[in-house]
C-alpha cells in the first residue's frame, strides 16, 4: 500500500535506492522526514552490490549535479568490508568543490556518531585516500574562497587526511592551508560584504555605491554563472546601466556559458519568478527573455518525439506535491513537474499536456515559450483540486477514445482514487491501465518520480511501465536509454568508476 493506503508495487532494491537518491534533498517531504529518508537510504545501500552504490554515487554527482546524496552514499558504503577499493575512487569522483572535503567528513562523523574533539578519529582509510586525491584537484583560489569556518575547518581535514603534494607549488599552498594564510579572494561575496559594512552618508550615496559596484563586477567576468542568476533581481534594482543589463542577457544566454554551468532546470524557474515579481522595472522583460533562451540552451540536446509519436504529458500539482523542496527553497516537487513536463512538451511535434488532482484537464498552450507555461499551469492548478486521481487521465483517453503512444505522468507516485471509500478495492491505475491498452496495444507508459517514496502505482517491470526518477533534464537521457530498449539501471551500471 502506499501513503494514501491505495495499492502499490514494490521496486526492487537498486530501483528503490535510485529513485530515494535521485529525488532527495534529503529535507523532510510531504510523507516522509529527512531522517526517515536516510535511514531507508541506508538499509537500501545495504541491499545492493558495492559496486552499483558506488557507480549511483558518481551518476548522481556528474550526471544529476547532486552534491549531498553522493557524499551519503559513499560515506556509508565505507562502512561495508565488501567495498575495499571502490571508496576511495567514489570520493575522488564525488568531490568536484574544495568546500566538499570538509562537508563529507562533517557527514562522515555523523553517520558514525562521533563527537568532542576526536569527531574524526579513526578516518576510514578509504575514505582518507580518496580526499587526499582530491586535494590535489584545487588552487589556492578555490580552497580560499570556500575556506569557511565550521565545525570541521579545512586546516583539520589537512591534518587529518596528509594529502602528498604533487610539487613544491603544492606544498607551499598546504602550508598555507595549515597557517591559515590563504589570501582573500576576490569574490563578489567579498566586494559587496566589505561594501555592505561602510557607513555612508546619504541613500542616494549608498545606492550609487552599489550600483558601481554591480557594474565593476559585470565588468569583471568573475560573476560566476549562478551568482548571476541568484542575483539577478538585486542587479536590476541596483538600477545598473543599460549597457550592463546588455552583458548580463548576453552572458545568460550564450551557449558556452550555458554549457558549462550545469545548472539544474529549476535554478532558471526560481530566477525568472524573482524577475517576473518585479513591477516598475523596464529592464524586466529583457532579462527573462535571455533566462527563458539560457533555459532552451540549456536541454538542446534533449532529443523529445517526432510527430508520428503522440504524446501525452500529465503534471501532478496535487496537495503532496505542494511541498518545498527544502527548508530555504521556494520551489516545490509539482513546480519541477510542470518544468520538466513543459521541457518535454517543447521537444514533442504531437502532444496534449494536462494537469491532474481531484480532476484532470488539458490545457493547450504553445510549446515555445516553456517557463511562461510553468507560470499558466501554476497558477491554474486550483482548477483540478488537490487529490491525485492520475487513473482518471487514462480513465478520460480511454472514454474519448484517444490513442497515444507515450503517456508521461510528472508525479510523486501516490496514486489513488478520491472518490472511493475503500482504497483497496477502488478503481484505480491499474484497472485504467489495463482498460487503456485495450485501445492502444502500443502504449507506453512513463512514471517521472519526483518524491523517491519507494512504491509505484503500476508495475514498472512489466506491461510497458517504466520508472525515471529526478529532477534534472538528464532524466530524458534516461528516457532515450529506454526508448532504445535500456533502462535507467542500465544506464547507471555504465559508469566507470577507473
Amino acid at each position: 500500500m502506499n501513503h494514501q493506503g491505495a495499492k502499490a508495487f514494490r521496486l526492487t532494491p537498486q530501483f528503490e535506492l535510485y529513485a530515494a537518491v535521485a529525488a532527495a534533498s534529503l529535507s523532510d517531504n510531504f510523507y516522509e522526514k529527512a531522517d526517515a529518508r536516510l535511514s531507508r537510504i541506508r538499509e537500501l545501500i545495504a541491499q545492493n552490490e558495492p559496486g552499483f552504490v558506488a557507480k549511483l554515487a558518481v551518476y548522481t554527482r556528474e550526471q544529476m549535479y547532486l552534491r549531498s546524496v553522493p557524499m551519503v552514499l559513499a560515506v556509508e558504503l565505507a562502512k561495508s568490508k565488501a567495498s575495499e577499493g571502490i571508496v576511495t575512487k567514489t570520493v575522488s569522483r564525488i568531490v568536484q568543490r574544495a568546500d566538499e572535503i570538509t562537508e563529507l567528513l562533517s557527514y562522515y562523523s555523523m553517520a558514525n556518531q562521533r563527537s568532542g574533539t576526536k569527531v574524526l578519529n579513526k578516518l576510514s582509510k578509504q575514505v582518507q585516500k580518496g580526499l587526499a586525491m582530491s586535494f590535489n584537484k584545487f588552487d589556492e583560489y578555490q580552497f580560499a574562497k570556500y575556506n569557511r569556518d565550521g565545525a570541521i575547518k579545512l586546516r583539520d581535514a589537512l591534518f587529518i587526511i596528509h594529502p602528498k603534494p604533487k610539487d613544491e607549488a603544492q606544498q607551499l599552498l598546504f602550508n598555507k592551508i595549515a597557517q591559515d594564510t590563504l589570501s582573500v579572494p576576490y569574490t563578489w561575496e567579498t566586494e559587496l560584504s566589505a561594501l555592505g559594512q561602510k557607513k555612508f552618508e546619504t541613500t542616494e550615496a549608498r545606492k550609487a555605491a552599489f550600483n558601481a559596484n554591480w557594474q565593476e563586477l559585470i565588468d569583471s567576468g568573475k560573476l560566476g554563472y549562478m551568482a548571476t542568476l541568484r542575483n539577478l533581481r538585486n542587479i536590476l534594482e541596483a538600477e545598473v546601466s543599460a549597457d550592463h543589463i546588455a552583458k548580463i542577457c548576453g552572458y545568460l544566454a550564450r551557449t558556452k556559458s550555458v554549457e558549462n554551468s550545469k545548472q539544474l532546470p529549476i535554478r532558471f524557474l526560481a530566477a525568472w519568478r524573482e524577475i517576473a515579481a518585479m513591477k516598475d522595472n523596464f529592464y524586466a522583460a529583457r532579462v527573462m527573455a535571455a533566462i527563458e533562451q539560457a533555459l532552451v540552451t540549456s536541454v538542446n540536446n534533449v532529443r523529445g518525439f517526432d510527430a508520428n509519436t503522440r504524446v501525452v504529458i500529465a503534471c501532478d500539482v496535487s496537495g503532496s506535491m505542494q511541498k518545498p523542496i527544502s527548508a530555504k527553497s521556494k520551489i516545490m516537487n509539482y513546480d519541477i513537474g510542470l518544468l520538466l513536463g513543459m521541457l518535454l512538451k517543447r521537444k514533442c511535434k504531437s502532444v496534449i499536456a494536462g494537469m491532474f488532482g481531484n480532476t484532470w484537464k488539458v490545457l493547450n498552450l504553445p510549446a515555445n515559450n516553456i517557463l511562461m507555461n510553468v507560470q499558466e499551469f501554476y497558477r491554474r492548478e486550483g482548477e483540478v483540486g488537490n487529490a491525485t486521481n492520475g487513473y482518471l487521465v487514462l480513465e478520460d483517453l480511454v472514454q474519448r477514445r484517444v490513442v497515444a503512444d507515450r503517456i508521461m505522468m510528472f508525479t510523486d507516485c501516490q496514486m489513488w482514487n478520491s472518490n472511493a471509500a475503500n482504497q483497496q478495492s477502488a478503481y484505480g491505475m491499474i484497472e485504467a491501465w489495463k482498460k487503456y491498452k485495450q485501445i492502444a496495444p502500443g502504449a507506453k507508459l512513463y512514471l517521472f518520480d519526483l518524491a523517491g517514496y519507494g512504491k509505484t502505482p503500476l508495475d514498472c517491470l512489466k506491461d510497458d511501465v517504466f520508472l525515471i526518477a529526478g529532477w534534472s533534464d538528464k532524466i530524458f537521457d534516461v528516457l532515450e536509454a529506454i526508448e532504445n530498449g535500456g533502462s535507467a539501471i542500465e544506464k547507471i551500471n555504465k559508469i566507470n568508476l577507473n
